[in-house]
């Protein structure tokens, strides 16, 4: 029995609602491993077949348990990977970072406010601050043009020679 018969036969392991939405493209990127990995060492095929037959077993124990009913929480066992999921949008600790990030902003708006209020109000008020016109953004749009120019022109050379330069590789390995 191939591996590719028995990742087929594991892949109905999963709820027949997410092989439909992800099994294809599950397949796809085994394949593509699998005739990477074709190269390589059978010690390192070895490892790759169990490494994938136990992904696919637990990931398709972990989306089994996600579909119980009456079941609030996630599956506890760690798959120390993502699992594809309908309906997956962020990761869990998004809320918790933002939140973080919420309260930093709140501390260092505090701590300017005390900072200002701090400092004496002898000092004259300081005038509007005049807007300073970048001189650093025309240079750049040069360059840019520059090199746009530099592209176009040798695309237009090699087009009107209707020869690129992989073919003009192509065609000087032949030769020899």
């Amino acid at each position: 029995m191939t591996m590719l018969t028995v990742y087929k036969q594991l892949l109905r392991l999963y709820p027949a609602a997410y092989r439909e939405q992800f099994g294809e493209e599950m397949l796809s990127v085994f394949l593509d491993l699998s005739a990477d990995n074709a190269k390589k060492k059978p010690f390192t095929r070895t490892v790759f077949a169990f490494r994938e037959i136990a992904g696919l077993v637990r990931g398709a124990v972990g989306e089994r348990l996600r579909i119980v009913p009456g079941r609030e929480s996630e599956f506890s066992i760690s798959t120390r990977s993502f699992t594809m999921r309908n309906g997956f949008r962020f990761p869990k600790t998004t809320a918790v970072l933002m939140t973080i990030i919420l309260a930093g902003v709140v501390v260092a708006i505090k701590r300017g406010e005390e900072i200002a209020a701090s400092l004496p109000h002898s000092n004259p008020q300081i005038g509007p601050i005049q807007p300073v016109h970048s001189t650093l953004l025309p240079p750049i749009v040069l360059l840019s043009v520059t090199f746009y120019a530099a592209g176009f022109i040798g695309w237009a050379i090699l087009f009107a020679l209707r020869r690129s330069g992989v073919h003009r590789l192509e065609t000087s390995g032949d030769s020899k």
